[in-house]
C-alpha cells in the first residue's frame, strides 16, 4: 500500500500541529505557507490544559508545560488596581489537570516545526483549494510556485498539488472555506480590536492580571524567558489605525491605568505593537469537511480571545483530525464526517461562550460596569475556584484514542506520547 499524502494550507499553530500529527500516523505531509518565512506574529498564545494534552499526542506537551511562568496569585482588576477576583495556578491545576501556560508563538512554532521532516514546510507558496476531491478522486491544491513530488503543471506560473487529504488551516479570511461553502456568511466583526506586544519585565514586580475598564481590557502575563506579554482590547470601529501609531493609541487609552501598564507602554517600541480586528463565526458551517478536504482552526470557527481558546481549539482540531484520518486513505470521506461530528458542536459552543464574555467586556456605561463589578466581587468571595467555571467542559478535554503522558489528575508523567 502506498504512503498516503496530505497537503496542509497554512503554517500557523493549527496547520503545523495537524502536519505533525498526520506525520506520526504515517502520512507524507507538505505544508504550504503564504508568508516568506515562519516568522510568527501575535506575540503570545494561551495554552490551557486541553491544548497541552493534545500536544502530548505529538510529543511536545511537556516542553510547553516547562514554559509556565505564572507564580502566586493573579486575577481580574479595575483600572485603578482594585482586585475583583483572584485565582492561582494551583487552583487551575486542581480543577483541570494543569495550569494555563502562556507561551510566545515563536517558541511554539519552533517546537511544532521540529516535529516535521526537513523540507516539509514550503514558505512563499500561496495556495488555494482547486478541487476538494471525493470518492475515487484526490483533492487538488493550486499554488503559484514550487515543484516536487505530488505536483502537476498547470498554466504558466501555476502548479497543482494532488493529495489524498487537504487540510485548510488558512485563517479567519479562509479562501478554502469560501471554495467549499460558497455563499456561507463570513466571520463577523466582534465589535472590538486587539493590540499585543512583548517587552522585558519591569523592575517593579507585578501579579498576572486582566483588567476590565469601560469597553476595554488590558492583560499582563509573564513569559518563561523573563519577558512580559501584554494585550489589550477596545470597542472601536473595524479597520481603524492610529495616525500617530498604535503605541500612542494605547497610551491614550491605558496610560493612566494601574502598575505595570504605564511601565510596559514606556518600554515598547513605537513599531512594536501589533493591532488586529477581532472576528467571530456568527453562523456555524454545515460541516468542517467536504470531499477529501477538511477545515480547522479559525478557517472553521473563528472566536474571540476572551477564553484564550482560539489556538487551543485549533490544536484540538488537528489531533482529532489525525485520529480520524488513520494510517491510510481508505474510507477517508467517512472518517472526515466523523471529524465534523466530533468538532463542530464543541467548537461552536466555545465560540458562543467566548462571545458572551466578549460582550461583557464591551459594557461601558457606569450602571453596567457597576453591576459587572458587583458580580465579580461576589464571585470572589465564594472562592478562587468558582472564577474558573468559564473553562468547565473546555479545559478538561482529553484527546480521543491517544496515549499521552499523564498520571493521576493534576500530575504528568514523563516521556513522549504515542502517535494518535
Amino acid at each position: 500500500m502506498s504512503q498516503p499524502r496530505a497537503v496542509v494550507i497554512g503554517a500557523g499553530i493549527g496547520g503545523l500541529t495537524a502536519a505533525a500529527a498526520l506525520h506520526l500516523r504515517g502520512w507524507a505531509v507538505t505544508v504550504l505557507e503564504r508568508a516568506a518565512a515562519l516568522e510568527p506574529v501575535g506575540a503570545g498564545i494561551a495554552l490551557a490544559p486541553n491544548a497541552q494534552r493534545a500536544l502530548d499526542v505529538i510529543g511536545v506537551g511537556d516542553a510547553v508545560r516547562a514554559m509556565s511562568a505564572w507564580q502566586g496569585e493573579g486575577g481580574l482588576r479595575t483600572p485603578s488596581g482594585r482586585w475583583l477576583s483572584r485565582t492561582t495556578p494551583d487552583a487551575a491545576a486542581e480543577r483541570f489537570g494543569g495550569p494555563v501556560v502562556v507561551a510566545h508563538r515563536a517558541d511554539l512554532v519552533g517546537l511544532l516545526a521540529a516535529r516535521l521532516p526537513d523540507g516539509a514546510v514550503r514558505t512563499g507558496t500561496p495556495a488555494e483549494v482547486a478541487d476538494p476531491g471525493g470518492e475515487g478522486r484526490p483533492a487538488a491544491v493550486r499554488v503559484t510556485s514550487g515543484d516536487g513530488e505530488g505536483e502537476r503543471k498547470g498554466g504558466e506560473g501555476v502548479r497543482e498539488y494532488t493529495a489524498d487529504l487537504v487540510v485548510a488551516a488558512d485563517g479567519i479570511h479562509s479562501t478554502a472555506r469560501r471554495t467549499l461553502f460558497p455563499g456561507h456568511p463570513a466571520p463577523r466583526y466582534a465589535g472590538f480590536t486587539a493590540w499585543r506586544f512583548v517587552v522585558p519585565a519591569p523592575e517593579r514586580p507585578f501579579s498576572p492580571h486582566e483588567t476590565w475598564g469601560p469597553g476595554s481590557v488590558w492583560g499582563t502575563v509573564p513569559l518563561h524567558d523573563g519577558r512580559v506579554y501584554a494585550y489589550a482590547t477596545a470597542t472601536v470601529p473595524a479597520g481603524g489605525r492610529s495616525p500617530d501609531g498604535e503605541r500612542a493609541e494605547l497610551l491614550r487609552r491605558f496610560g493612566d491605568w494601574h502598575h505595570p501598564v504605564p511601565d510596559l507602554l514606556a518600554a515598547v517600541r513605537p513599531d512594536g505593537v501589533l493591532r488586529g480586528d477581532v472576528y467571530r463565526t456568527a453562523t456555524a458551517l454545515p460541516a468542517y469537511h467536504q470531499g477529501r478536504t477538511a477545515l480547522l482552526g479559525d478557517a472553521a470557527h473563528a472566536m474571540t480571545p476572551n477564553l484564550g481558546q482560539g489556538g487551543c481549539q485549533a490544536i484540538e482540531d488537528a489531533v482529532v483530525l489525525a485520529h480520524h484520518a488513520g494510517p491510510d486513505a481508505a474510507g477517508l470521506e467517512r472518517r472526515l464526517a466523523a471529524y465534523t461530528r466530533d468538532r463542530l458542536p464543541r467548537t461552536m459552543d466555545v465560540v458562543r461562550r467566548s462571545g458572551r464574555i466578549g460582550r461583557l467586556t464591551a459594557w461601558s456605561s457606569p450602571p453596567a460596569r457597576a453591576l459587572r463589578t458587583a458580580a465579580f466581587t461576589a464571585l470572589d468571595r465564594l472562592g478562587p475556584r468558582l472564577a474558573l467555571r468559564s473553562l468547565d467542559g473546555i479545559a478538561d478535554w482529553e484527546p480521543p484514542g491517544a496515549a499521552y503522558a499523564a498520571g493521576p489528575r493534576g500530575t504528568r508523567g514523563g516521556g513522549e506520547a504515542a502517535a494518535p
